[in-house]
């Protein structure tokens, strides 16, 4: 199959190869499509008022086409799909350093690029691993990430985006992959220091939750890789059509 591949963490980073690496593996086209830099936490950010410079790159260790995207994500995904002729099947988004669970996934560049696939007709799998300072295991989340794929990707009957977290330990120590909906939001804690014109903030850790039962979050604390299948409809159609009537 034809595959798009992008992430947030840059064309450079060791998910993203991580990830080639095993989709070639599988046998399967890839072409890589990535930021030039780190664009974690740029949402479903697009550039508007600049040109995209869009470069061939070399990946060490890939054989593949590989190119840079001077913007976010979401732009990887248009500038593939603008300049290449290739008619892609599917698109993989990660491996992310760091989960995209919860209502993280809003803040999410890894999350929205495969979502900008889908509204160019594409159906995506966004990929994520645990965050370890030393040793985030992407080998095993491009192997669950893969094998999820081959499990449902024949049954997905719409456009559809399919999260999937997976904890950084040996393939063989995941306890399973399960079905999760998404968790609730873990605020994050800032450092505050005053200053002479205002305040600086610095994100210093995240707060203290307590995880919904059968929630990604759960699941993943309780060593389980999670599948999320996620919309990215925001009509309330019940309200729509009470509003409707009321019109």
């Amino acid at each position: 199959m034809n595959i798009l591949l992008t992430n947030d963490d840059g064309y450079f980073a060791p998910g993203i190869k991580e990830l080639a690496r095993q989709l070639i593996a599988e046998g399967h086209n890839i072409t890589i499509v990535a930021p030039t830099q780190e664009n974690s936490g740029k949402s479903h950010s697009i550039t508007l008022r600049e040109e995209l410079i869009v470069s061939p790159v070399t990946i060490d260790g890939i054989d593949t086409m590989c190119y840079s995207v001077s913007g976010t994500p979401a732009d990887c995904v248009r500038a593939a799909l603008n300049i290449l002729d290739t008619k892609f099947d599917f698109c993989f988004s990660g491996c992310n350093f760091g989960y995209n669970a919860g209502m993280d996934i809003l803040y999410s560049g890894t999350v929205s690029a495969a979502i900008e696939a889908n509204v160019f007709g594409i159906n995506s799998f966004a990929v994520s691993a645990e965050f370890l300072r030393e040793n985030t295991n992407y080998e095993t989340a491009a192997k669950v990430a893969i094998e999820v794929f081959n499990k449902v990707h024949k049954s997905l009957d719409k456009i559809q985006v399919i999260n999937i977290n997976v904890p950084s330990v040996e393939y063989s120590k995941l306890k399973g992959i399960k079905a999760a909906k998404i968790g609730g939001n873990v605020m994050d804690k800032y450092t505050k220091v005053q200053t002479e014109s205002g305040y600086t903030l610095s994100l210093s850790g995240r707060n203290e939750y307590n995880y919904l039962e059968n929630t990604d979050r759960y699941l993943l604390s309780e060593g389980y890789a999670t599948v999320t299948p996620l919309l990215y409809n925001f009509t309330d159609i019940e309200l729509l059509k009470n509003i409707s009537e009321k019109l």
